[in-house]
């Protein structure tokens, strides 16, 4: 009897050990306002982000597809500088992700372990991610600041005929 119990007790701990790698995170959870935690590239020591480094990556993802993705590192002198880096779209569905129309990463390219954490690679770097709440203010500066970036095709027109020559 106490060996059955016993055994009973396993296989449930074993089931819902296997249930819980299992609980899929729903891609509506991606939507809203994420930094960078730590980043770690390959054969290099992890690099925690925040006041401590200085440096820390955002990414916005809207509930309509708009993305935007920005780097921002605090000066010497305590100023914050933001570095727009892109702006465009993203697409998530059934875990399968992708941005600025490129394609469909690989899973473990980017993967929600739970509503405010994912995990990502790009190139040789593993991340770490973590959704925040900034006011709203901030967030459009700083999609809008990316958006900028965007130069519009006669301006670039224009500084290629100029600049480029």
């Amino acid at each position: 009897m106490k060996k059955t119990m016993i055994m009973m007790a396993v296989a449930l701990m074993s089931a819902l050990h296997v249930c819980a790698q299992n609980t899929k995170v729903a891609d509506k959870e991606l939507i809203g306002v994420w930094m960078m935690e730590s980043m770690q590239w390959d054969g290099e020591k992890k690099t925690i982000c925040g006041k401590e480094s200085g440096y820390t990556q955002f990414k916005y993802y809207g509930a309509d597809g708009e993305y935007a993705c920005a780097e921002i590192a605090l000066s010497k002198d305590g100023k914050v500088v933001l570095m727009p880096h892109e702006y465009g779209t993203y697409t998530f569905k059934n875990g399968k992700y992708s941005e600025m129309g490129r394609p469909v990463v690989k899973p473990e390219e980017m993967q929600m372990i739970d509503k405010t954490t994912f995990k990502g690679r790009w190139m040789t770097r593993n991340d770490v991610w973590k959704k925040v709440s900034l006011p709203q203010n901030v967030v459009r500066y700083m999609v809008d600041a990316c958006k900028s970036k965007n130069t519009p095709a006669n301006i670039q027109q224009s500084i290629k005929q100029v600049m480029f020559k």
